[in-house]
């Protein structure tokens, strides 16, 4: 698993856990994910399970790390976590056809082709797992009336969000070749989380002002 995927697993029992955390843990030498060529890291079920362990016994027992390493190493048995029975491809590696994106999704065909019209889905040597995000979520809230042009403005928001971190991630890409281009991935994925996390939160007291809570 990228650490992307990794934050995606973990951040349903430790919501504020982000990628600088887990890499802090990594230098911290409490879990040591494997490095590809270009040096991306990859993750294993164990590495995912130590990861748990730290954070749970930070949260729960508010242990230092230096007692957490320790136990860690008198373990007898090494930590193990169970991943999915049939690994799924990293995201990045999805690609559907049409009729795949919309089997999967539950959209029609007249409702993707108004989300490509207004540009919230775009086909790139097919679909990827973005594009499958979308359309899924689109399905969804089509049942509650909202449509493809009331999503408009996320598009715009998402574009202006794409100028902003660009600039931000850019520079990394020139540093230190694959390392670099690594670490701007990684920094992509945590800015894309934390303004998921302020619109969730923004969206989530406005309609409190309204339910009247």
């Amino acid at each position: 698993m990228s650490i992307g995927e990794v934050l995606a697993h973990l951040r349903g029992d430790f919501p504020d856990v982000t990628i600088s955390k887990l890499r802090f843990l990594e230098t911290e030498g409490l879990v040591e994910p494997r490095r590809t060529p270009a040096g991306y890291r990859k993750y294993t079920w164990t590495d995912v399970a130590r990861l748990r362990y730290v954070l749970t016994a930070q949260r729960d027992q508010y242990l230092p790390l230096r007692v957490i390493r320790e136990h860690l190493a008198t373990m007898g048995a090494p930590l193990t976590e169970v991943g999915p029975s049939t690994p799924e491809p990293p995201m990045a590696e999805v690609r559907l056809s049409r009729d795949e994106l919309l089997s999967r999704s539950g959209l029609d065909e007249i409702l993707l082709k108004t989300l490509e019209e207004y540009g919230l889905i775009r086909a790139r040597n097919g679909y990827d797992a973005d594009a499958l995000e979308v359309a899924t979520a689109a399905a969804r809230l089509a049942e509650f009336g909202v449509e493809p042009r009331h999503l408009r403005a996320q598009r715009a928001a998402a574009d202006r969000e794409i100028g902003l971190f660009s600039q931000l991630v850019t520079p990394l890409t020139r540093q230190n070749g694959p390392s670099g281009r690594a670490r701007a991935a990684d920094t992509v994925h945590e800015l894309a989380a934390l303004t998921q996390r302020v619109h969730a939160a923004l969206v989530r007291a406005g309609l409190r002002e309204i339910l009247g809570k």
